[in-house]
């Protein structure tokens, strides 16, 4: 293993810059932080991004937008909302992440979201840069009168600073088909034209097949391999799944599919076991529950009688969903869902490998006790670049204007998991960090960003 208790001065003058000039985005720091732990043996070897001050010009953003988004409720009342677009970085092509539209949302999250976009996107292999936005608007318990006067409000600022070639966002936590087609429909109004500017569009107005599976589908691909690096296999695991939207949906579809048996899933409102497995009928009633009629995941137990329910943990407190006997985890709902207690549960209930669908969903106390326990930890940049890549094959379909099948798109999604999975475990073990894929989707990620930044010059 490489020693990096022996920081190169370039990477501990991260952390002073870091406390100096954003002492107030945690989620941003600790982003950053996962990125430079990774990246002393790489200073070591290469001195020209030393030279280049490469690691400070690559964690700051290219932009960061904030607005206003005024809009208008059912009953005639005024409310305003921030509007969000940090552009982070455009080395290897047009800006590229999702909206989110959340209470939660802020500038801390959404530029570690973002920095988390541009070394994802360049795992991908695939030509775009990175960036990320949204609200903290809440569309739940909103009309869609509602969210459509919102969604347009949004846009008609959002418009000036995206394009096709320019910035391509796509949907998030809040951000669904239903709103990527108003998001759409105001830009085509504003703008005249009929573009690929968001992706996530359905498949009859210019969208992809596979998309809404992509994430899903992709972290579980990331999973099968790391496990077919070891000889193992997901048919006959039992797998936790976190959350219930769109990844984690996929996520138990894909397990399905190929064997394995999910056993759980999540809401903001709490998770439920289900001993017998989700099958594919339990799982197309969680996606009407969800999808359709937008309700609480505590209902799957009314229908599902061997299931149980429990509460949401208070936050900050271990979540019982994660002590639940099983092989492989997924979680897919939010950023620091698994801390260092739960990850202690995961070893001693059988985890044997960990693929996360969500960003940064574990703390970086929990990933040490995970790897330091032999558990396989595929990390989200690369195990969930699925759905972006997917986008970007959506843009090279509205640029061509030529629909592929789901078959296609399935197929280089497929070997696009396979390389960042190859990638990850040979930039790991080039640097010394044996089969840690955290510290080889950091290197591989950055190195072919810092790269494509040497070579467009100081800009």
């Amino acid at each position: 293993m490489a020693d990096v208790a022996t920081e190169h001065s370039a990477v501990s003058d991260v952390r002073d810059t870091l406390e100096r000039r954003d002492p107030d985005q945690p989620e941003f720091h600790q982003a950053v932080i996962e990125v430079i732990d990774s990246l002393t043996p790489v200073f070591d070897r290469h001195q020209e991004y030393v030279r280049a001050n490469m690691i400070k010009r690559i964690l700051e953003p290219e932009r960061a937008l904030q607005f206003r988004v005024p809009w208008q409720d059912d009953e005639g009342a005024v409310h305003v909302n921030r509007g969000f677009r940090v552009e982070f970085n455009s080395a290897l092509g047009p800006y590229k992440g999702g909206l989110r539209f959340h209470p939660s949302v802020n500038l801390s999250i959404l530029k570690f979201l973002a920095f988390e976009q541009v070394f994802k996107n360049s795992l991908t292999g695939l030509p775009i840069g990175g960036g990320k936005g949204g609200s903290d608007f809440d569309p739940r318990g909103k009309s869609a009168s509602e969210v459509m006067r919102f969604c347009q409000s949004f846009m008609t600022e959002l418009y000036r600073h995206i394009g096709p070639d320019t910035d391509v966002p796509a949907g998030d936590i809040g951000v669904g088909g239903r709103e990527i087609g108003y998001l759409f429909g105001q830009y085509k109004r504003i703008t005249n034209t009929f573009t690929g500017v968001l992706t996530g569009r359905g498949p009859d107005w210019g969208g992809s097949e596979m998309r809404p599976e992509a994430t899903g589908y992709g972290a579980v691909y990331f999973a099968a391999a790391m496990l077919a690096e070891s000889g193992a296999s997901l048919e006959g695991m039992d797998c936790l799944v976190s959350g219930s939207g769109n990844v984690a949906q996929f996520t138990c579809r894909k397990l399905i599919e190929l064997g394995a048996r999910p056993i759980t899933l999540s809401d903001s409102g709490g998770w439920i076991h289900d001993p017998e497995g989700i099958t594919e009928e339990k799982l197309r009633f969680v996606m009407d529950l969800k999808n359709v009629r937008r309700g609480r995941i505590a209902e799957y137990c009314e229908h599902f009688t061997d299931a149980t329910w429990s509460p949401a943990p208070e936050a900050g407190a271990a979540n019982g969903l994660w002590a639940v006997p099983a092989q492989g985890a997924f979680p897919s709902a939010t950023q620091n869902e698994i801390n260092g207690e739960d990850a202690s549960a995961m070893v001693a209930g059988g985890i044997r490998v960990v693929s996360e669908g969500a960003n940064m969903p574990t703390t970086p106390q929990a990933q040490e006790t995970l790897v330091g326990e032999g558990v396989l930890l595929g990390p989200a940049k690369a195990a969930n670049a699925g759905g972006v890549a997917v986008s970007a094959l959506e843009m090279a379909q509205a640029s061509q204007r030529v629909p592929w099948s789901a078959e296609q798109v399935d197929t280089h999604l497929k070997a696009i998991m396979k390389r960042i999975h190859d990638n990850c475990l040979s930039a790991a073990r080039e640097y010394g960090f044996g089969n840690d894929y955290r510290h080889g989707a950091n290197i591989a990620g950055f190195r072919k960003v810092a790269d494509a930044m040497l070579d467009h010059g100081l800009v």
